[in-house]
């Protein structure tokens, strides 16, 4: 009898360690890293000047897909984001852009917004935040519902919707900065109080420890040959300073100013270090259930709207970013392992060059603007109509659809009669009716990408394109916002977990990164992705 059961205790055994070893082959981490702002000719505008660790280990370790772009019309921060993590467009995720202008409630609605919940950490005047705008599944909440909720997954940013968008649905956490306490925060859509560790980390105060060095270059500024001399005048400056130029002054903003962080390249180290500690404390990576951690650097973004792409202070962070990098991949090496965490960097859009540095190359650019109040006043005039339009928002004009029905004027007409007018201004390439882009004069892969940005419950009447090299804006820094290259252009690199070596030309998109990550992690892909895997990067 005792043999007997011991037969079956080691019969037993061996079929759970034949279970075991047929378990879904995956990473213990992936680490999403995404740059606000990044063009994608940033990896070779400073590649010589970048050290082997960072930048450089993702290409020569990793898989670069050279040309990915954004695959619709409004390239901002949200619609980003939310499509990196859902492989879907605006058309069906919802969210098209930073904000949109919602008829019914007769306001602008921002991308995250929560009047459901409240804020956890911060102060109470802040806004409380979650992701219900967005009405697609991520790739991270699909994690855990092939995990049976046992993964973790946690988003981490400056900013509210580059932490929110990316951890899904179902996260356990994301956290974004407050910059009137300098504290990391959260909502009460993922948890009623700050868990202990962020509470202790808030408590460092380590942005008065950045505040203390200025921002200075890391190496001598005629160096900088890169970038554009250091005090132009299409550089913006901080409000405290007389000029855009090196040292930038910080020590007088300590205890003071949390949010002027933003805009260095500070806010990128602030970040990592956040996320190695939210690493360490939640334990991620730490057992053979795939984590998900899921981290936005948007520093550059405030800086590059700030300073514009061929600043000195681009080029500087750039370059402190690439070791921030190059240190936190070693600090993934470390805690999580060689070989074991998937990593990817991308962006969530790129950006355009300022239009009077152009110009001062003799290059065509410029800036223009239609507002509100002057096609109104147009419309008044024509139609005897005082509020036809209620606002503009991502290049897309809302018609005042109840003034224009008590006024007994065909809405069609009035829309005919302002893309007249918008069409006959010397800097608009074209406007037209949004329900009728399949009529717009456009080549089919342009037209395209306005029809996945098109969202028929959140979207305008009539869109408007600039013609290249312009946008709405000032003499001094960027934006971005539009399909040309310059915006939609961004880079894709993957390491480790599943990828092997390598670089490929050929044409990607940003939906296809969740695409990408559902195949080789072998679970379902997001529930209105569009993408597809890239098989040339797989091992």
């Amino acid at each position: 009898m005792k043999k007997c059961f011991l037969f079956i205790c080691i019969l037993y055994s061996g079929f759970l360690i034949q279970a075991q070893s047929q378990s879904v082959p995956r990473p213990k981490l992936v680490v999403g890293l995404m740059v606000d702002q990044m063009r994608w000719d940033f990896i070779y505008r400073y590649y010589d000047r970048y050290g082997s660790n960072g930048f450089k280990r993702l290409l020569q370790q990793g898989f670069n897909c050279e040309n990915t772009y954004i695959p619709y019309a409004q390239t901002v921060t949200a619609v980003g984001h939310s499509t990196v993590y859902t492989g879907s467009v605006p058309a069906f995720h919802g969210i098209m852009g930073n904000e949109w202008y919602d008829k019914k409630a007769g306001r602008n609605i921002y991308c995250t917004e929560d009047k459901t919940v409240e804020v956890v950490g911060g102060v109470s005047t802040s806004e409380p935040m979650s992701p219900k705008n967005m009405w697609a599944s991520s790739i991270t909440d699909e994690l855990k519902l092939a995990t049976n909720f046992r993964s973790k997954t946690i988003g981490i940013a400056l900013k509210d919707r580059g932490s929110i968008l990316p951890a899904g649905h179902s996260a356990d956490a994301a956290y974004w900065y407050e910059s009137a306490t300098g504290n990391w925060i959260t909502s009460s859509y993922y948890m009623n109080s700050l868990p202990k560790w962020v509470n202790q980390f808030n408590d460092k105060k380590l942005v008065n420890e950045y505040y203390k060095n200025d921002w200075n270059t890391l190496f001598p500024v005629s160096s900088y040959v890169q970038s554009d001399k250091d005090n132009s005048e299409f550089e913006g400056k901080f409000l405290h300073e007389a000029a855009p130029v090196f040292p930038h002054e910080l020590k007088s903003k300590i205890g003071k100013d949390f949010g002027i962080i933003r805009s260095t390249p500070f806010g990128n180290s602030f970040t990592l270090d956040f996320a190695k500690s939210a690493l360490i404390e939640e334990k991620l990576g730490k057992d053979n259930i795939t984590d998900f951690l899921a981290v936005s650097l948007s520093s550059p973004d405030y800086i590059g709207h700030q300073f514009g792409p061929n600043s000195i202070e681009i080029e500087d962070t750039y370059l402190r970013l690439d070791k921030e990098i190059a240190n936190f991949m070693a600090f993934l090496d470390k805690e999580v392992g060689v070989g074991e965490y998937l990593l990817f960097l991308t962006a969530d859009h790129a950006v355009a060059h300022n239009p009077g540095y152009l110009k001062s190359n003799k290059i065509a650019a410029g800036s223009t603007s239609y507002s509100v109040t002057e096609l109104n006043k147009k419309l008044e005039e024509k139609f005897n109509i005082k509020t036809g339009i209620s606002a503009t928002a991502n290049y897309q004009i809302y018609l005042n659809d109840t003034d224009i029905e008590k006024s007994n004027i065909d809405k069609t007409i009035v829309k005919q009669f302002i893309i007249k007018y918008l069409n006959d201004q010397p800097n608009i390439l074209m406007a037209f009716d949004m329900e009728k882009i399949a009529e717009a004069n456009l080549t089919a892969e342009v037209k395209e990408m306005f029809l996945k940005g098109y969202n028929t419950k959140r979207a305008g009447d009539v869109q408007v394109i600039l013609k290249p090299a312009f946008f709405n804006g000032g003499k001094t820094g960027t934006t971005h916002g539009s399909w040309y290259p310059y915006d939609s252009h961004i880079p894709l690199l993957w390491m480790g977990w599943g990828v092997k070596q390598g670089r490929s030309n050929k044409t990607y998109y940003m939906t296809d990164i969740a695409a990408t990550l559902a195949a080789l992690l072998r679970i379902q892909e997001p529930n209105a992705s569009i993408g597809k895997p890239i098989t040339e990067l797989m091992k």
